[in-house]
């Protein structure tokens, strides 16, 4: 007699998953209040470094047909979002020494975990037959281009924001 072993139950993935993303989060909750300096020499990094990413995933698994316009929605749609995150994240700036400071808002934390929970909804409800006919490959390549917007639109909002500020504070320091 052949034995097949027993799947887990689907909620107690999910509560895993959960229980996970939870820890990571409060981790992360807890080193948000701490001033770090703010690069903006270093801003374009970890967005080039995506793009590199996400142009090898379309060059690999291009997407078909109209695939092509829901990557550029959600890249349109990333940005928008990015920029709004942008503007959560807390900049300052020292009078003295003008040195730029970031701190980590507990809004731009929130924000990326609802968008994680709209993914996860997106999940389930693209999962077998769908209304769109997207397949799981479509999703992730939109998913990529999503991201792609988001992390650029975040640090493009940063560094004109930290550059108006390092201007007025410099402005205000010199002399008239």
């Amino acid at each position: 007699m052949h034995t097949h072993p027993v799947q887990p139950a689907p909620l107690i993935s999910y509560a895993i998953t959960g229980l996970v993303i939870a820890v990571v989060f409060a981790l992360r909750w807890r080193r948000m209040s701490r001033v770090t300096p703010l690069r903006l020499e270093r801003l374009w990094i970890f967005p080039a470094l995506y793009a590199v990413i996400a142009v090898g995933l379309f060059v690999a698994t291009p997407p078909a047909g109209f695939g092509w316009l829901f990557c550029a929605a959600a890249l349109f749609a990333g940005a928008a979002l990015g920029w709004q995150r942008g503007k959560l994240m807390r900049i300052t700036i020292d009078p003295e020494t003008h040195q730029l400071n970031q701190t980590g808002s507990p809004a731009a934390l929130l924000f990326i975990l609802v968008l994680m929970a709209v993914r996860s909804g997106a999940r389930v409800a693209l999962t077998g037959d769908n209304a769109l006919h997207l397949n799981a490959l479509a999703v992730t390549d939109m998913l990529v281009a999503l991201a792609l917007g988001l992390f650029t639109a975040t640090r493009a909002e940063m560094y004109l924001r930290a550059k108006r500020m390092l201007a007025a504070a410099q402005q205000a320091a010199s002399p008239v």
